[in-house]
Parts: C-alpha cells; sequence; structure tokens
C-alpha cells in the first residue's frame, strides 16, 4: 500500500457517519411519532482526525495494509439513552436492520472496565455507495446512558492532560464517580415506567395548551 492520500481515504467514513447519524435521528423520530417511548435520547458521530489515526496505528502496531480492517473506529456514532434499559433495546434495534451487519459487540456496562468506564460497544460492517462502487467499511456504535456520557466525556477530558497517567487521588475520585454514575442509573431503572409517564403526560399537555411541538412538525 502506497502511502494514504488521507482526504481521499477519509471520504467514505464522513458519508457513513452522516448517513448513519441521519438514520438514528429518524428512528428516533418514529418512535415519538407513534407516541412510543423513545429508546435514542441523542445522537453524534465523528471522523478520527489523522493525528488520532496515526497515534493508533503507532500504539498498536497497525501497518497501512491492515489499517480498514484492524481500527474499527475510524468511523464513530455515540448513541445516549434514557436508560439502561434502553441501551440493550437500541442494540437489539442494530441486529434486525438489513442496511448494516453487526459483526462485533462488547458489553462494558455489564463488565465495566477498572477505570469504571461502562457503555456498550457494537462494531457494524456498513456499505457506502461510492463513484468506483460499493465498499463495506467498519464503523462502531457507542451506546451509553447520559449519565455514563457525562463521566466518559470527563475522563476523556482528563485523559487529554495526564495522558492516562493519572494521580491516584484522580483515579480514585473517577472511580467513585462511576459508581455513582451507576448508581443513579440504577435508580433511574427503577422509576423507569412513572418518569415515561410523566414525560408523555408533559407532552400531551404542552400539545393541548400551545398546539404542535416542534418535533411534532418534523
Amino acid at each position: 500500500m502506497s502511502e494514504i492520500k488521507w482526504n481521499e481515504f477519509l471520504i467514505p467514513y464522513s458519508q457513513a457517519v452522516d448517513e448513519l447519524k441521519i438514520k438514528f435521528r429518524n428512528l428516533r423520530k418514529e418512535f415519538l411519532e407513534k407516541n412510543e417511548h423513545s429508546p435514542i435520547e441523542f445522537v453524534t458521530g465523528r471522523v478520527k482526525t489523522v493525528d488520532s489515526i496515526k497515534e493508533k496505528m503507532r500504539r498498536r502496531f497497525i501497518s497501512k495494509e491492515l489499517l480498514e480492517q484492524d481500527m474499527q473506529d475510524i468511523a464513530g456514532i455515540r448513541i445516549q439513552c434514557q436508560f439502561v434499559e434502553d441501551i440493550y433495546e437500541v442494540a437489539k434495534l442494530l441486529h434486525i436492520r438489513e442496511d448494516m451487519r453487526v459483526i462485533e459487540e462488547r458489553d462494558y456496562i455489564a463488565n465495566s472496565k477498572p477505570s469504571g468506564y461502562r457503555s456498550y460497544h457494537v462494531v457494524i460492517e456498513y456499505p457506502i455507495q461510492t463513484s468506483n462502487g460499493q465498499i463495506n467499511i467498519l464503523a462502531e456504535i457507542q451506546i451509553r446512558t447520559l449519565a455514563m456520557n457525562f463521566w466518559s466525556t470527563i475522563e476523556h477530558s482528563l485523559n487529554y492532560k495526564y495522558k492516562g497517567d493519572f494521580p491516584e487521588e484522580i483515579n480514585e475520585r473517577l472511580k467513585r464517580a462511576a459508581e455513582a454514575s451507576f448508581m443513579l442509573d440504577e435508580e433511574m431503572s427503577k422509576i423507569r415506567e412513572e418518569i415515561q409517564d410523566a414525560q408523555q403526560y408533559f407532552t400531551d399537555r404542552k400539545r393541548d395548551l400551545n398546539g404542535p411541538t416542534e418535533q411534532d412538525k418534523k
């Protein structure tokens, strides 16, 4: 494999992220339009920067020839959910879709990392239509609750400062924060039905008072 033309190389990954964001946001809209609870609350996505790809290639000893198959998160989608139960519901929805194929799953909720990190990772194979025909690329979908995402965002920011070598005090506080975050998710799950009923009541009441919501108009 000759020197990588990065702009050209990343085009299908950028296309995949754009398409997947639209599809998952439309899936959320479909649930809401049917007046059902949506397991999807927010959808974001990104393509790894060239510097980040090169750094990971060095750290994981990934060759240029194996980059497309060994680096599974060049295209990344993050789905945030209200409840832990929603995470597994989203995972099920991914399995039944015919426009992508699940090839790997990692459950860091049932088996959290030593740092306290919790999330559900799904690697999919996704077809992209290009000027040269169809190609299949890998994309990673991270599914988290809002609380898990808050913790992960803070930990990621600190990681930039300490480059993974956290002072022991910070490390212990992060672990305690991760446990507190998960306890919050567990408590919310115990009153999930009441929360969903209240949210539905609020939405119905708002429609009665103000007419259709912005979500209804989309």
